[in-house]
Formats: C-alpha cells, structure tokens, sequence
C-alpha cells in the first residue's frame, strides 16, 4: 500500500528504532535494495541514514531554502517507498534518490520562475485596475501554456533546457553532469528556444524567456 510520510524517514518515526535496523549499517547498497524491494519497513531508517545528508547539501547548493530542501527529500523518499515494487533488481539507488530529488528541484524553480515572469508582466493591467479573478485566470492559462510547451520538448532536450533555465547551470556544468560535450547543450538549448518561440509566439516566448 502507498504511504504518505510526514516526518524522516516516516514509517521509522512510528516504529521507533530498533535492534534489528542496525543490521543494515554494514550492507550495501544493492542489498538495502534487495530489502526496500521486499517490503522491510526498516531499512529506510538505514536509507535516510546514509542519504540525507549527500541530499541535503546537493539540493540546498541548488535551492538555499532549508524547509524546501527537507520537504524535496521527504517527498523524494516517500516516493522511493512507494514505488519500491517497481524498481529493477539493478537500479542504482543513489542514483535514482538523485534522479528524484533533480526533478523535483526543476519543478519548484520552473514554477517559481514561470510564476515570477508571469506576474510581473501583468503589473502594467493591475495598474489598470484588472480585476484580481480574471489575473489569476490569465496567469493560470498561461503557465499551464508554458509548462504545456516546454513538457513536449524531447526528453534529453527538455532536461538540458530546464537545468540551464530554471536552475542556471553553465552549459560546462550541464556538460559535466550529464557526461555530454558543452556543444551538444548549447545546440539543445538553442534548438529549445526556438521550438518554444515558435509555439508560443513572439509575445509570450518575451514573457517568459
């Protein structure tokens, strides 16, 4: 069954620790998740344990808000529990918590961003004494159009675009992450905005790019 955690690592916090989790200090990750795959509650305290802090600092380089980063792990991890049937026997599960946590970074700066354009461009209507219903009717559209716009770029495309975009990263350091040259991300980078200016039109693609 799905569940939703609401303190670190969640299900540990209502079982309390016990003798038995500390049997998997001394194993490795591909047998944490052999034991996550099976079901066993408690070796998401060992998970937590030896991943919170290498996600903390990585996401909180990226996004400096103490309370969001812990709120991008909780999530992350609840997600790893909950889908803990369906991860392969070989997945990587640094690299997936990684994977995890990088999407939701993305979210939370594309929607700031897209939010922070957004409104911005209506200040000249609010001046006029839009009403504050039909401002949140245009901006509602228009993000949904945005997001719409950006979510059908290719896969490898819109990760390179989001990275740059909505977490600034330097093409060198896309390059770097994503064991790519600097050419290949400026050419999607490149090849993104003019898919997107072609979609949205001149006037939104301003708005927001």
């Amino acid at each position: 069954m799905p569940i939703n955690l609401f303190s670190l690592p969640g299900i540990i916090s209502l079982l309390g620790r016990t003798n038995q989790m500390y049997k998997y200090e001394s194993q490795s990750n591909e047998e944490l998740l052999h034991h996550l795959r099976l079901g066993r509650t408690e070796v998401m305290d060992e998970i937590y344990r030896r991943f919170y802090g290498l996600l903390y600092s990585h996401v909180y380089r990226r996004l400096p808000d103490r309370e969001e980063v812990r709120d991008i792990i909780q999530e992350a991890l609840v997600t790893l529990w909950n889908k803990r049937t369906q991860l392969a026997e070989d997945t990587n599960l640094s690299s997936y918590l990684y994977t995890l946590v990088r999407n939701r970074v993305l979210n939370t700066y594309r929607n700031q961003k897209v939010r922070e354009a957004y409104l911005a461009s209506l200040q000249t209507f609010m001046d006029r004494g839009v009403s504050l219903t039909d401002e949140k009717l245009r901006e509602k559209e228009l993000i949904a159009l945005v997001e719409k716009e950006v979510a059908a770029l290719p896969p490898q495309m819109k990760l390179i675009f989001e990275m740059s975009r909505n977490l600034e990263m330097s093409h060198q350091q896309i390059a770097d992450e994503l064991h790519i040259s600097p050419h290949t991300v400026r050419t999607q980078v490149r090849s993104a905005l003019r898919i997107l200016r072609t979609k949205l039109g001149a006037h939104i693609f301003s708005i927001f790019f």
